[in-house]
């Protein structure tokens, strides 16, 4: 069944590609709009080990946006709603949750040479540069997203190099916080798409409060991911 299974994947990456994938382990470190998808690429594709990292739990308000957010899911942790449908779709892949949040006071219990590759989801900048720092100390390749909140038009992103985005808030930020830390690349999924202004509306309780959580929908954050995904099978595949 798994031959089967992965057959119209074999047809395009080969006998070899897709052994260097099932021999892969990969980290996806959140399992959001972003990660989620990118988790779910992967596995779908081959990928034989995978350690996902979040400490959320699956909430209404995820179900338009998030791969592995269903009703009957609520309250459950995204990493073990994650491991519960990916095993559904792969048997064979090693899933190793970790139900914690990453900042640079946990880093110290993730040992990041033994990854593979690292895929950054996470919101705060304080993790992503911490996962940065971390990757690079390793000579480990990491890619990272950058704001999908606040947009509507899919087809603006691009994978490019941290310090040649322009636009994005969130990659300004990085791009200077790096440059303070001597990192001179980062390969990064960004969108070009200004920033929209969310509009005010009510919270789950009723109460009527001005956006301070971005705004997002089904196919942006989705999109970001299996973009990243894609980079992280074609660098995974690459001839060294």
């Amino acid at each position: 069944m798994m031959n089967e299974q992965f057959e119209r994947t074999r047809l395009l990456l080969g006998d070899e590609g897709m052994e260097k994938l099932k021999n892969s382990r990969v980290a996806v470190f959140g399992v959001g709009g972003v990660g989620g998808h990118l988790a779910e690429a992967l596995v779908r594709s081959g990928v034989g080990e995978i350690d996902l990292i979040d400490d959320d739990t699956v909430s209404v308000s995820n179900i338009n946006r998030q791969a592995v957010a269903t009703l009957s899911n609520v309250g459950k942790p995204k990493v073990l709603a994650a491991m519960e449908r990916f095993l559904d779709l792969n048997a064979e892949c090693k899933i190793n949750l970790h139900q914690k949040f990453f900042t640079p006071e946990t880093a110290e219990e993730f040992d990041f040479s033994k990854y593979d590759y690292v895929a950054d989801a996470i919101d705060t900048v304080t993790g992503k540069i911490e996962l940065v720092m971390r990757c690079n100390e390793a000579g480990t390749p990491i890619i990272s997203s950058m704001g999908a909140g606040n947009k509507l038009d899919p087809t603006k992103f691009e994978v490019t190099d941290i310090h040649k985005t322009e636009t994005c808030p969130l990659a300004r930020v990085m791009r200077r916080e790096l440059k303070k830390r001597g990192i001179k690349k980062l390969k990064v999924v960004y969108s070009k798409e200004p920033t929209l202004t969310p509009l005010e509306c009510d919270d789950e309780s009723g109460t009527h409060q001005k956006r301070q959580t971005p705004g997002s929908v089904a196919f942006v954050p989705s999109v970001a991911g299996l973009i990243m995904a894609g980079e992280i099978i074609k660098d995974l595949i690459k001839d060294e």
